[in-house]
Formats: structure tokens, sequence, C-alpha cells
């Protein structure tokens, strides 16, 4: 989860019923998929029910109905649209992910252990509250004001209102930071009144995970949640950590107190807590939480109730499992002999040091066994997709509920450690400089007989159930040739009962979207802007710089120089340079023959560059001053690219 994902659910929370009708309705599940499901219900132990237990114990109070609006009246959250998950699963949904999506309807306030609540299912993430001596310590506040508003107003409904005291970001992903303004102030921060906690490196990979592959990031999350997809058995139902991210406010406070090292401790209102640090786990900086006198563990999100993602969807920097199964170690070795209670933030807590020790470990096994037996057929010779094909986890950790695929699978994991050690090139010479794909789809439709052939060829290869080779084909016939309608048509009813079949929301959501848009089309929608007023206050210049460099025409700029010098009010400079189709920036440093110097601060800067203000009005709005030849601004302002919001995916 990041901020510009966020900013295209806002956009999508609005016109979602405008945009996304849908031309084609899904269809009903094959016989193929109907026996593949119940397949599931026998291979699983769907007779332990623990689970559901632990995610209803210690429930207070909930909201009734759970609905939750801005202050304008526009829903921010809804899990009304929801009540279709009950009762014995449809045909239409692997079993096991409506089982962890009927876990994901738990929703309210819960008491986790003496001085400890939280707030679940009021958005993708949890939101703990832990009671000081005389105020509360918030956890993860959410993913925007609305829904961590309504979740302290259910707190204070229910226990004593003592103001909040403090704020921790266990980690950088924007659902456990953006809803910090529900429940608290940047005054009372600023104020010495509220502390706000995070892991060091917080701000700038908060920040910048995103920034440089943002807008391409934001159209595969539209795959990756199914975000135009219906809430129904026959669309989207869940995201695996929760069901899906509250639409609304997106804020950050900067931190106040940056936690450094492993073993590090603070006391806050009376309560001791001692920090773990997570680097390059679930996220770039992460840290666990150890509450002693609580005899309370926090894992953050390096143990939830899933097997959690190495590589995600929508796209990032490959997670490090080597890193992760070492920091659940090392946890059960601090803290195995003491700990009562583990909570995450998404899912639902674990009592009972036996049990804890044990789920700890199992997760920890797992991690270990995908990274070492993926480089393992990885030295025998195995490519990437023959590795992802054969590995498999072994029963005593594979088959149990807090290790299923919800969120990452074992497929896509092992994949992601190939292309974390070994890159994208499996040294097939073949593979080494392949044809680009309209190119060898033409090629491959010619060869195969023509687009008739292979449409014939797949449909009986559809009614045999074979619905991968279906899918594989097809794409080269809608390649070669994107207005084949009845080739869309087929691959999309082969991705379709491939997302009926598949345990994994996230997979479930990336082949019905793909399905979405075979039949419907593209939704023409608007840029989606990855900009809100905290994220540019927290972001670097020179972030800013390094994006200005990526939106660069390269070739439109062949021959071009521009000298700039910019000036920020606190009195900082850089020297910005357009030489040899890139943008060369140096901090404190300004340039004695530059062709302009702009003296702006981060917003209005970030108006001409991110947000493509005009310069004449971003000087008489914000009173930017420009000294020298404006219209070498202009120049270099007119070369940087402006990214299409909806580019395609599934045609060329």
């Amino acid at each position: 989860m990041k901020f510009s994902y966020l900013a295209l659910m806002v956009t999508l929370g609005i016109n979602s019923s405008l945009v996304f009708a849908q031309v084609e309705q899904p269809k009903e599940a094959s016989s193929f998929t109907k026996a593949a499901n119940e397949a599931v219900l026998k291979d699983l132990p769907f007779n332990d029910k623990q689970d559901f237990e632990d995610a209803k114990k210690g429930f207070v109070a909930t909201l009734d109905p759970m609905t939750i609006k801005d202050e304008k009246g526009n829903v921010s959250w809804d899990l009304t649209t929801y009540g279709f998950i009950k009762g014995e699963p449809p045909a239409t949904v692997n079993p096991s992910l409506w089982r962890i999506a009927q876990l994901n309807m738990n929703n309210g306030l819960f008491k986790v252990t003496d001085r400890i609540y939280q707030i679940r299912g009021f958005d993708l993430s949890d939101m703990t509250i832990v009671e000081g001596d005389t105020g509360l310590i918030i956890i993860d506040p959410l993913v925007t004001t609305e829904v961590a508003k309504a979740g302290l107003d259910l707190y204070y409904k229910n226990r004593p209102k003592k103001p909040v005291v403090a704020v921790i970001y266990t980690h950088s992903h924007a659902d456990h930071y953006g809803g910090v303004k529900g429940v608290t102030t940047e005054d009372d921060v600023k104020s010495g009144k509220v502390k706000i906690l995070a892991p060091v490196g917080f701000l700038a990979d908060a920040v910048s995970e995103n920034v440089l592959a943002g807008n391409a990031m934001s159209r595969r999350t539209l795959y990756q949640y199914g975000a135009m997809l219906p809430r129904s058995d026959r669309g989207q139902l869940d995201a695996g950590l929760g069901k899906t991210t509250s639409i609304g406010t997106f804020t950050l406070i900067p931190p106040t107190d940056i936690i450094t090292r492993t073993g590090e401790t603070r006391t806050v209102d009376g309560v001791q807590m001692e920090f773990q640090m997570a680097m390059d786990t679930e996220a770039p900086t992460e840290m666990l939480i150890w509450f002693p006198q609580f005899k309370a563990l926090d894992t953050a999100e390096d143990a939830t109730h899933t097997l959690h993602n190495l590589y995600t969807l929508r796209g990032a920097q490959v997670r490090d499992a080597s890193n992760w199964w070492k920091v659940l170690n090392e946890a059960i070795n601090t803290h195995g002999d003491e700990v009562e209670v583990v909570f995450a933030q998404h899912h639902w807590p674990m009592w009972g040091k036996d049990k804890i020790v044990d789920y700890l470990g199992s997760q920890r096994d797992m991690f270990k066994y995908i990274h070492d037996q993926s480089l393992n057929l990885a030295n025998k010779g195995l490519t990437m997709t023959e590795i992802a094909e054969e590995l498999q986890l072994p029963d005593s950790t594979g088959k149990r509920w807090a290790n299923r695929g919800y969120y990452g699978s074992v497929n896509h994991n092992a994949k992601a450690i190939y292309q974390r050690y070994l890159g994208w090139y499996d040294s097939n010479p073949a593979n080494l400089h392949p044809l680009p794909p309209v190119d060898v789809a033409k090629r491959y439709v010619d060869y195969m007989g023509g687009a008739d052939a292979i449409i014939t060829k797949a449909k009986q290869s559809m009614e045999q159930g074979d619905y991968r080779w279906v899918a594989e084909v097809m794409k080269h016939v809608v390649f070669a040739d994107p207005k084949n309608q009845a080739a869309r048509n087929l691959q999309a009813d082969a991705f379709e009962q491939l997302g009926y079949q598949t345990e994994d929301p996230t997979w479930r959501n990336e082949y019905l979207m793909g399905a979405y848009e075979l039949r419907n089309g593209v939704p023409d929608l608007p840029a989606i802007s990855t900009a809100s007023a905290d994220m540019l206050n927290a972001m670097s210049p020179e972030l800013m710089l390094d994006y200005m460099g990526v939106r660069l025409d390269g070739p439109k700029a062949n021959g071009k120089s521009v000298r700039l010098n910019w000036k920020l009010p606190d009195g900082a400079n850089y020297a910005i340079e357009l030489r040899n189709s890139v943008i060369i920036y140096s901090a404190n440093k300004t340039f004695d023959n530059a062709d302009a110097t702009i003296t702006a601060d981060k917003t209005s800067f970030s108006r001409l560059t991110m947000e493509g203000t005009a310069l004449d009005k971003v000087i008489a709005d914000d009173n930017v001053k420009v000294e020298g030849n404006k219209e070498k601004i202009n120049e270099l302002l007119g070369l940087l690219d402006t990214f299409p919001g909806m580019f395609n995916i599934i045609t060329p």
C-alpha cells in the first residue's frame, strides 16, 4: 500500500458507479472449476475452527450499520457491501478464500489483553490502542482520517476518554500511517503533546517507494485489488490482509522520535516498549514491538495469518526472505519464553505461549523453506517458471491456515527469490533478445494457422478445462489483433475460471480484472495524482528532482541545454542542468551563468514539475520569484511527460 494507490482509490470512489458498468456479465463456474474447488474442501482442515474463535475473542462493540462517511456524506468505508459473504462457499470462490473472506468480516473494537485494544475491520489494516497511565498510544492509524477517527470514537464510547499521547508507525506502508490526522493534530505534535515514533528511514521510504514508478504501480494496483469489480461471489470479495482499503483523506505527520536499533527502549506514559528492527522484510523500514508489562508482542506485518508477499503483484522491489525468517527467529529467541499474546497490524491475535511460538516458528520455517528451496532448484539449473511450478511447501507448514497464500503465494514468491538473486534472464540465449509482444504474437498466429484456427482449438481446450493454456495462446491472438472480440472473450472466459479457482484473492482480482477489461475495454479515467499536501511536505527536494528526471522525454530533449538555479525559502540551493538528454542536479550549488533562477518552496515547485501547472499561474498564485530567462524554465517543463493513468495491460 502506498500513497499513489490511495490517491487512485479516492478517484475511483468518486466515479466508480459511472465508470465501471459491466457490459458483459461474469459467467458461472464451469464443471472443472467446481471440481477444483470441491477438491480444496477435501484437502484442507476446514473442521479446524480455532481462527473463528480467536477472531471474535475480546469483542467489545462495533458500528451498526458498518458504514463510515466523511463530513460531506461520502462513503469512506462500507462493510455492508460484503453482506453476501456468509454460509457455504459458492462454486465461483475457492473455499479457502471464502474462509478468510468470512474471517475478515469481523469488525469493531476488540480487547487483546489488559490495556491493549484493537480496531479491526475498519480498513485493510488494524489500529492498535494501548492504554497508558494518563493517555493513549495509537499504533498504525489505518489508511484515512475518516476511519481512524471513527475507530477512536468507537473506543471512546466504550472506554475512558483519555487523550492521545503518542502515535507509532510500525512501518513505511501507507495503510499504517495515512489516517494519523484522524487521531491527532499537527499542532499537538509540534507542541510536544503527542510523540510520533517510527523506525529509522521511515519518512524517506514512506514517501519515495512508489514515486519513481508510481504511475505504473497505480495502474497495476487496479488489478491487484480488483477496484473495478463488483463486490460479489463473482467479483471482488477480499484482499487477503483485509477486505480492501478505505477511501477518504490521506495524511502524514513526520515522526518526532526515531528508533534506530534492535533492543532500543522507550517508556511512554508508563508503557514500556522494546523495539526490534525488521528492515527489508515486509517493508523497507519496519519494526516489531515488545511490551514487557503485558507480555505482548506486536509483529507489525511480519507475522500475519497468511503467507505474505515477497513480491507484490502491483510491482515493488523484491523483499528479503532470508532476513524475514531471521527476524522471526530473533523474536522467538528473545521473547518466546515470556510471550502470552501476539498481535499484528492485520488480522487477529493469538494467545498462549506454546501456540504463539509454534505459530511464529511455522511462519519462520515457511519463509526459509521457500527461500532455500528456490535457490536449491536454481542451483540445479531450473528456471524461474520451472521453480515456481515445482516448489511446494511441506504439509507441516503448507496446510496450516496461517500459512495459506492469501496475499503472497508460493508460486510468485519463488519467482521473487529467483529475481532477487539472478534477475530476469535465465541464461537461455533464446530469451536474451526476444521480439516485442505484438511482433511475436503476429508471428505465432501466422505459424499456428491464423486466428480462426487458434480460436477453434482454444475452444476445445476450454471444454477440457485447460484454462491456463487457453489464456496463453489467446494472449497471442489478442496482441496480434486487439479488435478480435471473439479472442478477447475467450481469453476472458479462461481468466474468469482461473480466478474462480485461485485461493489467493490478489490472483483472483488479477484474473477477474483482466477478464473485465477484455470484455468491456479500459475505462477512460482522469490522470492519477500522487501528490497530497502532507506527501509534498515530506518529500525531499532530491526526490522531486529524481522524479523530474524520470518524466523527461529523453529523445525530445536531445540537443537541448538548460541551466537553472532553484532556491528554497530555507536557504537550500540546487543547480539543475539539462544536458545529454538527462537532468543532473547538485545540492548546495548554484550556477553563475544560469539561464534562470527560480525561488520557490517545495509545494510551488511541485506544482510546476509534478502537477503540470503553468509557470505564470504559479508565479501569480504563489508569489514565486523568477530571475533571468523565464522561457528556459518553460522549455524544460515542456519536455516533461504526462503519464497516461490507464495504459493497456492485457492488450497492446
